[in-house]
Order: structure tokens, then C-alpha cells, then sequence
């Protein structure tokens, strides 16, 4: 049964780096919570994941010679360090949190137990999800659609450095087109890159929307939830 006002926010490890090249910016890592804040100031429940690619990436690791298991491992292990970064900062702003690994970590993070993490969410904590699925070979976007399936989540809101989906990177070309709405279909056919193909067809099974918006505009998560401002649709 699907939960109205149960979200799953989704945001990138990039986004965490603010303009450094590499790891946290504790500067951008509080405008991010204090947007969080204001969604769940609206009494929403909010689940949360973020990813790994500010500290390290599977794939490229995999490409530099690591084995790719080990390699996706590693990203995991980078997506923890992100979750528990985002916990302090959420918490001295006075938001309840907890963290649910996917990997067992018991002296810093919950293990990932689905009726404990509705249970938190009732209790009005925001969940964030650490470790991806646990697995190797699927990205935090696959565990993003898997989680917001499995916590019955209305909608997926993925906050980017760009204002919504293009048919190509509307930083490079100055033409690209922008889809206010659009189907998983499209989204898989076109091959766009919104999150990868898994995610997408495992959030069209569960009929969960997807919303792309800008991380970097104020209160643009807050406003697409609602309907307003600028972003994208998938549905």
C-alpha cells in the first residue's frame, strides 16, 4: 500500500563535493540537510540515499584493474561514509535520524531490516539507507528504486546539478532539449542517463514516479514534491 507521504530523496556523492574535486565539502553537505530539513518540516517521511561517487566509484575502479566485486565494495563502503557525514549534520540541525546498512557495521549503522526501518519513519526519523543493496554490480540508484519500493514510497526525488532530464548534457550543448514529463519507456529507449536502466524498469514495476530536480536551487525538492518550479517526471 502505498504511502502518500513517504519519499525516498536520492542525491549523488558528486553533490557532496561542493566545488572541491574530491571527497566533502562540510559547507555543502549543510545546505544539502538544511534542504532535507525543509522537506521534513512538512511532515513528510523521508527515506535517503546517497552514492558513493565523490569518494569512489565501482565501475572506474573496475576499469583500473580491481577486481569489479571488490571494486563496487569499495563504493559501498564510500556510500557509508557519506550516510554517517549527512547523519552528524543532520542531527545538530535537530532532525532524528538513523542509518540501516546493507553491509553489517554494527558499531555505526543499524543492519537494513525492513519493519525496523517503517517503524523509524512512523516515528518520524529519517532513514538513510548505507551500502547500496549489499550487493555487488547494482548502482545506489538501482537501491534507490529497491528501497522505495520496498518502504512503499509514493515517489522517488533524485536531486542533481541540473534542473531536470535532457536529451543530452544541456552543460556541453546549449540545444539540448528538456522533457518536463516523460515514460520509463522513453527514458530507457532514448537511453537517457537518469538512473540506470534496472533502476527504471524496477521503479515503472512498482509504479514509483521518478522527479529529477536541481539539488543547487532553494527549496527545489521541497517545490517538485508539491508540483512547482522546475523539474522532471518520470511516470
Amino acid at each position: 500500500m502505498i504511502n502518500k507521504n513517504r519519499i525516498l530523496l536520492k542525491i549523488s556523492g558528486e553533490a557532496l563535493m561542493g566545488k572541491t574535486q574530491f571527497g566533502l565539502d562540510v559547507k555543502t553537505v549543510t545546505y544539502i540537510a538544511n534542504e532535507i530539513k525543509e522537506v521534513y518540516k512538512n511532515k513528510y517521511e523521508i527515506c535517503l540515499i546517497i552514492g558513493g561517487g565523490n569518494i569512489f566509484r565501482g565501475i572506474e575502479g573496475a576499469s583500473e584493474g580491481i577486481d569489479r566485486s571488490t571494486s563496487d565494495y569499495m563504493g559501498m563502503l564510500a556510500t557509508v561514509i557519506n550516510a554517517l557525514s549527512m547523519q552528524s549534520v543532520l542531527e545538530k540541525i535537530d532532525v532524528p535520524t538513523r542509518v540501516q546498512s546493507a553491509i553489517s557495521m554494527s558499531q555505526i549503522a543499524e543492519p537494513y531490516i525492513r519493519r525496523k526501518a517503517i517503524r523509524h519513519l512512523e516515528k518520524n526519523r529519517i532513514v538513510i539507507f548505507a551500502a547500496g543493496t549489499g550487493n555487488p554490480f547494482f548502482s545506489t540508484d538501482t537501491a534507490a528504486a529497491l528501497r522505495a519500493s520496498e518502504m512503499n514510497c509514493s515517489m522517488i526525488v533524485k536531486g542533481t546539478k541540473v534542473d531536470g532530464i535532457y536529451d543530452k548534457d544541456p552543460v556541453k550543448n546549449s540545444d539540448a532539449k528538456f522533457f518536463n514529463n516523460i515514460s520509463y519507456i522513453d527514458v530507457l529507449s532514448k537511453n537517457l542517463k537518469v538512473m540506470d536502466s534496472t533502476a527504471i524498469s524496477l521503479a515503472k514495476d512498482s509504479k514509483i514516479p521518478i522527479i529529477v530536480t536541481n539539488l543547487y536551487n532553494k527549496h527545489s525538492m521541497l517545490n517538485a514534491i508539491r508540483g512547482k518550479g522546475k523539474y522532471s517526471k518520470v511516470s
